[in-house]
């Protein structure tokens, strides 16, 4: 029997790309899933396309809320979390920085105070950012033991979370047994994903427009990995610490290591070929706000640690993602696409 099965699983942000994806495979697996997040944003989003018939409940409401979220923590008494919820954007975080940090650190605060309440409680698990490092600008891949930062209000208020967690782990947690861990995923591209300001979702909106995508920074490298491969790492990480392994307090989830960086342009044009269609990248978009040039991480403490690798080549990051969109703008149903990648994913051996 899975490991899964009959769980009470408490995910925030679960109308989120990454959330609808992280609800749609914990109840193939058999768990009873609670969702709680803000309604998704305006258009098209995953979250509606799936439905809500797999998830046991689905709340919309505000973590910077504390009386709400405590209620429906007492309603869902979660044995495990995947906390997701956040203000996720970069450039809306320069529009609206008190949001940012409200959202991301208050909010986390919020939830880990009502949590540490709640008796079935196995393990918790944080998502935070590859943005949570004080980055020098060297392209070098930053590992858990670097300093935290952010020169951005969304990074600083990632990093800001990374202590916060730390707090309550040494205050509450650890007395009670209950581990309590950040994950810190790179990049994630991956079908539905319909969020602005984001690379994939540009091409794709340009796609169904006819019209050359704005390419912010073409010459920026990122961590760039699936959706799938990002949500592996998260589950196979607080299973483990509901298993009671003595793993790191925080884990990178990012591409192999000794992977080349990829640049913004390049993966716009590798997304291009996957799709059957020549490369249109029209002209750089206006920069706007400061954006970190290079980035990149190290997941080298999670194959060691937890033994997790990720699945999938850079080449079969892309084509699962051109074949999702490809399917979708063909008018194929969102759900069956998304469970026939799941089932996919799940058939290659780690």
């Amino acid at each position: 029997m899975s490991f899964w099965a009959g769980k009470r699983v408490l995910l925030t942000g679960h109308t989120g790309f990454k959330g609808a994806w992280a609800g749609r495979w914990l109840a193939r697996r058999g768990a009873e899933v609670t969702g709680i997040s803000l309604p998704p944003e305006p258009g098209p989003a995953l979250y509606d396309s799936l439905g809500q018939d797999h998830l046991a409940a689905s709340h919309m409401a505000d973590l910077r809320d504390a009386g709400r979220t405590a209620e429906l923590v007492r309603a869902a008494r979660p044995e495990i979390v995947l906390h997701l919820a956040a203000q996720p954007l970069v450039r809306r975080s320069y529009a609206d920085p008190v949001l940012t940090f409200g959202s991301n650190v208050m909010g986390t605060v919020h939830l880990l105070d009502a949590l540490r309440r709640e008796a079935a409680l196995r393990a918790v698990l944080v998502v935070t950012s590859d943005k949570v490092y004080e980055n020098d600008t060297s392209g070098r891949a930053f590992a858990e033991t670097d300093r935290l930062g952010g020169h951005d209000p969304y990074s600083a208020s990632k990093a800001a979370t990374e202590i916060a967690v730390a707090s309550f782990r040494r205050a509450f947690f650890a007395e009670a047994g209950i581990p309590l861990a950040t994950a810190r995923g790179g990049n994630v591209i991956g079908g539905g994903d319909f969020s602005a300001d984001r690379l994939v979702p540009d091409i794709v909106r340009a796609l169904m427009a006819d019209t050359p995508p704005e390419i912010r920074n073409p010459g920026a490298t990122r961590p760039w990995q699936h959706v799938l491969d990002c949500l592996d790492g998260y589950l196979t990480f607080v299973q483990a610490l509901a298993e009671g392994r003595a793993l790191p307090e925080a884990l990178n989830f990012g591409p192999a290591p000794g992977t080349p960086a990829v640049t913004v342009a390049e993966l716009a044009e590798g997304l291009y070929a996957a799709l059957g269609r020549p490369p249109t990248l029209g002209t750089p978009a206006e920069r706007g706000p400061h954006e970190m040039a290079h980035l990149a991480i190290d997941a080298g403490l999670a194959a060691r640690t937890l033994g997790w690798r990720p699945r999938l080549s850079g080449a079969e990051t892309l084509d699962l993602t051109a074949r999702w969109y490809a399917g979708f703008l063909a008018g194929e149903d969102a759900a069956r696409l998304t469970d026939q990648q799941i089932d996919q994913y799940q058939d290659r051996t780690p």
